[in-house]
């Protein structure tokens, strides 16, 4: 195979892979917004419930204790789902961006088509400007796996602060005993989205 075949062949490989990257990220994005829509949906569901049961003190507990653990349990999982999903689409967005960075070095010449991808020196650059954002740790803060998490932290936290209060303490110092357990909840998921988003460059 003389050279130009197989710069043709390495093109059409790539322009395929792209397609299949992009469709890839699309696919990951959608079970992103049905994970979370289906959770979010069952809390809708539970507060509703809560609404119904909450006049009527005998069943509150019983109420409380079945759904509060099952909104738990599905938040926990669809936390950790989430966030393989961001770096599922992350890892497809770096790929993208090499391939992006290639049609430039290669066949864009003086023309500024896939510029964003590849800086002057050759190089490729982060997949963050591919989407307009900023790396860094506050970005985490905007994933749908960080939204999750905070309402992951505040169910653990209510959570607490009910078992506080049916051990005798006040609603006083339940409410202090569920702050900090939400606070440290929400920091450890925000930490281990942080992990998950460093072992992405390894």
């Amino acid at each position: 195979m003389d050279d130009d075949a197989r710069e043709q062949a390495l093109l059409t490989a790539l322009t395929t892979e792209h397609f299949v990257l992009q469709t890839g990220r699309s696919a990951t994005v959608a079970e992103s917004v049905g994970r979370t829509t289906i959770f979010l949906s069952l809390l809708s569901a539970a507060l509703i419930g809560l609404g119904f049961v909450s006049g009527n003190g005998p069943l509150l507990r019983p109420y409380l204790g079945a759904v509060l653990p099952t909104l738990v349990v599905t938040g926990l999982l669809t936390f950790g789902r989430l966030v393989q999903n961001m770096v599922e689409n992350s890892l497809d967005l770096q790929r993208m961006q090499r391939i992006r960075a290639w049609y430039h070095q290669r066949l864009a010449g003086d023309q500024d088509f896939f510029a964003d991808a590849a800086t002057s020196g050759g190089e490729t650059r982060s997949a963050w400007t591919a989407v307009g954002a900023r790396p860094g740790r506050w970005q985490l803060l905007l994933t749908a796996a960080a939204l999750v998490g905070a309402v992951n932290a505040l169910l653990l936290g209510l959570g607490a602060a009910l078992l506080a209060g049916l051990a005798g303490l006040s609603t006083g110092p339940a409410v202090l005993v569920g702050v900090p357990v939400a606070l440290v909840t929400f920091a450890a998921q925000v930490a281990y989205i942080g992990r998950a988003s460093i072992s992405m460059t390894r």
